[in-house]
């Protein structure tokens, strides 16, 4: 049975600092810009494309969507700028449950609301829209920024997978495990909005 057609579209979501729209083959010199912007590819534990391999990560992540198994996204800033990329991956329809990752930013645009807002909408659409049970979050463990910016988010922390992947240089990833189930869902996006206001009123 094929998954209803809202698992396999990626919605457009707007925000008031940033809209997620569906990656395109044309958002690759915007992307390219976006990750040279504190040239992001160097930090051996993202998944973030080198400038010349940007249309083949685009690419990638197209085979992964009509395979069925994720939804990708440009981040736009509220100025329209591209500014980065996430996505939904290892969608189960029947769980039904997915995983929000493969995020990346421009350096002038992290540690503030944009993410947050970016995180607000994408877990919107997986509670409220497609009716998740839970929405997992991965990290490797050596990376103490994107785990501490998960825990910020209210997402409990559930076991770590020893060796479970390679990170770009070749060594052995161990990746955290955080997920949020659906009955958490209200208290997590009270305080997402709490925050998004705090960053407006900073």
């Amino acid at each position: 049975m094929s998954a209803p057609a809202d698992w396999a579209t990626p919605p457009t979501l707007r925000g008031r600092h940033v809209t997620l729209e569906p990656l395109q083959p044309a958002h690759a010199d915007g992307l390219r810009a976006a990750a040279a912007d504190g040239r992001l590819w160097e930090l051996w534990y993202t998944n973030v494309p080198e400038p010349e391999q940007t249309q083949a990560w685009i690419a990638a992540a197209l085979a992964m969507q009509a395979a069925g198994s994720a939804l990708a996204f440009v981040v736009r800033d509220a100025q329209g700028r591209i500014v980065g990329s996430t996505r939904y991956y290892d969608l189960l329809p029947a769980t039904p449950r997915l995983q929000i990752g493969y995020t990346w930013y421009a350096r002038s645009v992290q540690r503030t609301g944009l993410n947050t807002e970016a995180k607000l909408l994408l877990l919107e659409h997986a509670f409220e829209a497609l009716g998740c049970a839970s929405v997992g979050l991965q990290t490797s463990t050596r990376n103490a920024a994107s785990r501490a910016a998960i825990a910020r988010l209210g997402a409990r922390e559930e076991g770590i997978l020893r060796q479970h992947l390679r990170h770009r240089d070749g060594s052995l990833r161990d990746t955290v495990n955080f997920s949020i189930l659906d009955r958490e869902w209200p208290a997590v996006k009270a305080g997402l909005r709490q925050k998004l206001e705090a960053h407006a009123h900073g």
